[in-house]
């Protein structure tokens, strides 16, 4: 009985070795060293369509800035670059690439913009017109 026991035991013991985990703890150091390296890894500036086949949003990941960027295959008199808030949405705080996300509506004119950081978002609207351009932040109400 000896004969067959021994056998699976020491396959046993070969296997629980193998499961283990060896690698050392990492610090808090090498996490955020990690985390940064990722965050290198995330494009600063992302353009997002709108429904409107010529208009695009610039977004900076990092502040939350935006402009409507439209261009034309006629030249320069339909190119340009208008300012949707030109303003860093963070004063202080953490700068990271990649904070900022820009998401579509069903509405052509609308996205909503949230800071994946600490949740606050934006209404932002853009348009042809100069006073109807905004970027809203949304208000945070408090159910009784």
């Amino acid at each position: 009985m000896n004969r067959f026991v021994l056998p699976f035991l020491s396959l046993f013991l070969l296997v629980m070795i193998g499961c283990t985990n060896n690698a050392p703890k990492s610090t808090y150091k090498e996490d955020a060293k990690e985390q940064l390296a990722q965050t290198d890894d995330i494009e600063r500036f992302k353009l997002f369509p709108t429904q409107n086949m010529w208009t695009f949003i610039k977004l900076d990941t990092q502040t939350g800035q935006m402009w409507q960027v439209q261009y034309s295959v006629k030249g320069d008199e339909g190119r340009f670059e208008y300012d949707l808030n030109p303003k860093p949405l963070i004063t202080i705080g953490k700068k990271v690439n990649g904070r900022f996300e820009l998401y579509s509506t069903q509405n052509i004119y609308n996205f909503i913009l949230l800071d994946r950081i600490d949740g606050k978002v934006w209404q932002v609207q853009w348009s042809f017109d100069e006073e109807n351009r905004a970027v809203v932040p949304f208000s945070r109400t408090v159910q009784p």
